[in-house]
């Protein structure tokens, strides 16, 4: 209980106006954090998908955009939260490993993105706000979390095995962090707001519910995704 009130109090330490609308006051405590975290969930998700497009302009330029801008409009866009951003429909951790497959022909960053904003949104029973007869379930959070360290790991991995136009074999297939003279870890960090987000909050809908997470540990090398429905 005392472990539970101090996850609470941290996550609620930047909550401001919390009883500012009717909508409030049929919330808990949890369902406000709860609220708070998914928020920063996907505003990190946007950002990693705005990095990706600066260091990659070649891919919003395969789905045909005017703009970067435009691109991250269309891939962010909250009318089509949880629907599958590429032709053939694909949507989760499927969708992601398709984007960083060598031969894929699509926007990787739609993919690669697209793939974590679907996941997370099933992780998230498909909710874009909470209430008190709401419920989510702790282990798929902590699962999701899993996954997008997952995620991390592999789009680090992932290079070309051949020459693509100018870009030689053992280039990445994405541009993320930079390990070079000057070093870019921007996405590293980013990856951690989100990881550590979806932690806490797993933690504490566990400790709501009085169930428990079943943690994996797992090596990156041979690790697979996590189911989340």
């Amino acid at each position: 209980m005392k472990r539970r009130s101090l996850l609470l109090a941290i996550s609620c330490a930047t909550l401001s106006g919390c009883l500012s609308s009717p909508g409030q006051l049929v919330k808990t405590d949890v369902d406000r954090v709860a609220d708070l975290h998914r928020r920063e969930v996907f505003a990190s998700l946007s950002r990693l998908a705005d990095k990706l497009y600066r260091r990659n302009p070649r891919e919003w330029k395969k789905g045909g955009h005017l703009s970067r801008e435009a691109a991250l409009a269309k891939l962010m866009d909250r009318e089509r939260l949880g629907q599958s951003p590429e032709p053939e429909g694909r949507r989760g951790t499927a969708l992601l490993l398709a984007g960083l497959r060598e031969d894929y022909p699509h926007d990787r960053v739609a993919a690669f993105i697209g793939g974590l904003n679907t996941m997370l949104f099933d992780a998230f029973d498909g909710k874009t706000e909470f209430f008190i007869l709401d419920e989510l379930d702790a282990q798929r959070l902590y699962n999701a979390a899993r996954n997008v360290e997952i995620a991390a790991w592999k789009l680090a991995q992932a290079r070309r095995s051949q020459p693509e136009g100018e870009l030689p074999a053992g280039t990445p297939l994405l541009l993320s962090n930079e390990m070079g003279p000057i070093q870019n870890l921007s996405f590293e960090r980013e990856f951690g707001r989100l990881i550590g987000s979806l932690d806490i909050l797993a933690q504490i809908v566990a400790d709501k519910t009085n169930r428990t997470v079943v943690k994996v540990v797992h090596s990156f090398a041979t690790a697979v995704f996590l189911p989340v429905k």
